[in-house]
């Protein structure tokens, strides 16, 4: 059990690349920064893999496994330690953050080969991946609270890794002061979490929150606000509504840092933390139906955006919100492990089709405008395979990850022990507009006719080191949701089985009981099957494809007719709803204008640097009065002199006088 107990290795890879190449990088030449960026995250997955290994074989009493290695913080009854646990939630998150991030790394040799900050690139994302990898390993809050808060500072610098772009450097600070609102509600809820539980280890929290009873949708006790308040540090994190504006504009940055941040692990903390904090949302129904609604809207709200959108990267982004809705919805009606199941596939699928996305902007020269694009099948075709394999798993099509995840999710939305048919509704025209955009976005960029100058753009595919993660991906879009297969004949959901110790240990009495299906009731295998395959989501996904190539390549003049016909519409998507309009009116612009002339200049210049500067003139101005008694004559002086002792003496005869 040699890694078990000594999880910080894990950690400490990661961190000592990031410092190596930070200190020492620039003088180095890029295979040298390749070996230790590569080097460093590949023998953390290496140590990850063997601490599953290791973990497999604990005694079910020994799960979750904990290790503290020393006391951090203590004030008074306030006492944290740098403690880290292996379960069966981090076996999933240690493994698909740790893999999927080594494939980006490898894929940025060739992507950034020719960008200035080469050392620099690879030592953010490598500190990425040790501010990552803490979160999810953290035994408590605290721990935690340090991987959440250094995702959000990586992010900030690798969206505005190009800071000599200002739509970069903006797009920086727009996350990180966008996640830094959600980040004082999670801040808040730690906090109550220790004032009511005396602890922010998350053993003696789950203990103490299992003999509470449930809230009632009638009563917003202490738990509710707990978990609306760490739900409040997701909805930022995540990029939920109404905080999901910096996701878009964070594609300003390399497209591995979208792939790696922005689609595989850094958005997805918030779901994770919502797992995690599973024991305390279970007794909150009305933190659960908010977070369910929040997913649910946040998924449809976000398709309707892609659906019209140009730009390859921002129907991406789009979708990346749509998806982590799908996500939240899942935990929302109680179907934690739907949710990580679907955390996991969108990690092989949707990083995929962002690595893709940068294969097909390398092979244009930068290009991002599907509507320049078309005809790229042919010319790159490892990047249309790759490409059209994660469509068809994001679009939901049987055989594929996303079919498999997100079936599981709508299915528990809709017959669940908290079912709702509106959020299911939602969820499936949400599907539906999911399987078009992404079609949609394939159809425009890999088939028709060429729209580039093909004497100016050299269309090529992308060298071996980018490719080969594009099919390693591609393997696990495929086959990475197999996992739940044999549930479909009849047979055990693996994966779901795998989470059960996790999100059954503290479970509400009869919470087991209530989704269980009688004997009786149970479907046969075939039926079971049947069903999954010509299931409404199935249904939807496939016309969604459907309707996509209908638009545009059968009759690819039918979307501009429909544009010119719903202007209004077409405006209100294309344009996001005004979302960062309405916010800079409401919000940003009233700011600018309180602090520039209330805090600035009538606070900060009249009262604070009138006080300051007040003084000093006032100093300034005497000193140049008596400056001029130094005037360098000698007979001014003795004047002086005569002057002052006679002042002395009348002063001391005066004194005197007054003393009798």
């Amino acid at each position: 059990m040699l890694l078990l107990e000594h999880l910080w290795i894990i950690l400490a890879l990661p961190l000592a690349g990031a410092a190596i190449n930070g200190l020492c990088g620039k003088r180095w030449p890029k295979s040298a920064v390749n070996s230790v960026a590569i080097g460093s995250v590949s023998l953390a997955f290496l140590a990850a893999a063997e601490t599953v290994r290791e973990f497999s074989h604990l005694a079910a009493a020994q799960i979750p496994y904990v290790k503290s290695y020393f006391t951090w913080i203590v004030a008074g009854p306030f006492k944290v330690d740098f403690a880290l646990q292996v379960d069966q939630l981090t076996v999933v998150m240690l493994l698909t953050v740790s893999f999927v991030g080594m494939l980006i790394h490898i894929y940025s040799t060739g992507y950034m080969a020719h960008e200035g900050g080469y050392y620099r690139f690879f030592s953010y994302l490598n500190l990425f991946k040790f501010f990552m990898l803490t979160l999810v390993l953290a035994a408590n809050l605290i721990v935690m609270f340090v991987g959440w808060e250094g995702v959000g500072l990586c992010s900030y610098l690798l969206i505005g890794f190009w800071f000599l772009k200002k739509s970069a450097a903006d797009a920086g600070k727009k996350a990180f002061i966008t996640t830094r609102i959600g980040d004082f509600g999670f801040t808040v809820g730690v906090l109550l979490v220790f004032w009511t539980f005396g602890s922010v280890n998350f053993g003696d929290i789950f203990k103490s929150v299992s003999g509470m009873p449930a809230e009632s949708m009638a009563q917003m006790g202490i738990l509710t606000v707990i978990c609306l308040l760490l739900f409040t540090g997701a909805v930022g994190k995540s990029a939920q509504l109404p905080l999901y504006v910096w996701l878009p504009d964070a594609m300003e940055g390399p497209t591995p840092v979208s792939a790696l941040i922005h689609a595989a692990t850094m958005v997805t903390a918030g779901v994770y933390m919502v797992a995690r904090m599973h024991p305390l949302f279970s007794r909150a129904p009305i933190a659960m139906l908010v977070v369910a609604i929040v997913g649910a809207l946040t998924a449809f709200y976000s398709a309707t955006i892609g659906l019209v959108q140009t730009d390859i990267k921002k129907v991406l982004a789009y979708s990346t919100v749509s998806q982590l809705g799908y996500m939240f919805l899942a935990c929302g009606v109680g179907a934690y492990g739907a949710g990580i199941f679907h955390l996991m596939t969108h990690a092989f699928f949707k990083g995929l089709l962002f690595l893709a996305a940068g294969s097909v902007i390398h092979a244009m020269g930068g290009e991002q405008d599907m509507r320049q694009m078309g005809g790229l099948r042919k010319k790159i075709p490892f990047t249309y395979w790759t490409m059209f394999i994660a469509t068809l798993a994001i679009a939901g099509i049987p055989g594929f990850a996303g079919f498999f995840s997100k079936d599981q999710i709508l299915e528990a939305v809709q017959s669940g022990p908290h079912a709702n048919p509106l959020l299911w509704l939602l969820g499936v025209v949400g599907a539906a507009l999911t399987s078009f955009y992404m079609f949609r976005l394939v159809f425009l960029t890999f088939f028709g006719a060429p729209r580039y100058d093909e004497h100016k753009v050299h269309v090529h595919e992308s060298p071996v080191n980018m490719t080969v993660p594009l099919m390693i991906l591609a393997f696990l879009s495929i086959f990475g949701g197999w996992f739940a297969a044999p549930k479909l004949v009849g047979g055990v959901d693996h994966f779901t089985k795998f989470l059960d110790p996790v999100f059954s240990s503290y479970a509400l009495p009869g919470a087991e009981v209530a989704a269980e299906v009688p004997a009786e009731a149970a479907a046969t295998p075939a039926t079971e099957l049947l069903h999954a395959l010509t299931g409404v989501p199935v249904i939807v996904g496939i016309l969604g494809l459907l309707l996509a190539w209908w638009f545009y390549i059968k009759n690819p003049e039918t979307p501009k007719r429909l544009a010119q016909k719903a202007r209004g519409l077409h405006a209100l998507l294309l344009n996001k709803y005004y979302v960062d309009e309405i916010y800079a009116a409401l919000i940003v612009r009233p700011l600018l204008w309180l602090s520039t002339n209330v805090f600035w200049h009538a606070v900060d210049e009249g009262v604070i640097d009138a006080a300051v500067n007040g003084t000093a003139s006032v100093a300034r101005a005497s000193g140049g009065q008596v400056r001029k008694l130094q005037s360098g004559n000698a007979r001014s002086y003795a004047a002086w002199i005569i002057i002052g002792a006679v002042g002395f003496t009348v002063l001391l005869l005066g004194l005197l006088g007054v003393v009798r």
